[in-house]
């Protein structure tokens, strides 16, 4: 699945996270902090990473460092951004899996891999907890599927 991040795009997520976008080529960086909590996380999305021939990834990179974690999802296939709820959801879709990393404009951030695509239109309150929390948090991305059902 082809994907580029535009300018505006860049611009839709620094709204919802109500922080600017601080870019240099091809590296656009938010930084997060939440006063109550203490919490701090910086958000990165490097476009058009260079890769190798034979390759078949996006060229979309999401890392998010934070005081005690390093988590990124290579090959970002898209997002959502929610005012809403306050988050926006990178996810990379491949194989009939799906995988989001979360963040939220209070410095909170998940990350949930390969979760089967199965698990995204399911009866959550039929599932066990341990699966639950990934089929809500990635539901929202199942309207972007037409294939999906």
């Amino acid at each position: 699945m082809a994907f580029d991040f535009a300018a505006d795009d860049l611009d839709r997520i620094a709204g919802v996270l109500g922080v600017p976008v601080r870019s240099d080529g091809t590296l656009h960086r938010y930084e997060l902090t939440h006063g109550p909590s203490g919490r701090r996380i910086a958000l990165e999305v490097r476009t058009a990473v260079a890769l190798p021939d034979g390759l078949n990834q996006p060229p979309n990179v999401v890392s998010v460092y934070t005081q005690a974690a390093f988590l990124q999802l290579p090959g970002c296939t898209g997002f959502i951004a929610s005012d809403e709820l306050g988050e926006v959801i990178f996810f990379a879709r491949r194989g009939g899996t799906t995988s989001g990393l979360v963040v939220e404009r209070e410095a909170g951030c998940s990350l949930y891999a390969h979760v089967d695509e199965r698990l995204l239109n399911a009866d959550f309150t039929r599932l066990p907890p341990e699966l639950a929390s990934a089929s809500i948090a990635l539901s929202l991305t199942e309207t972007l599927f037409s294939d999906l059902g």
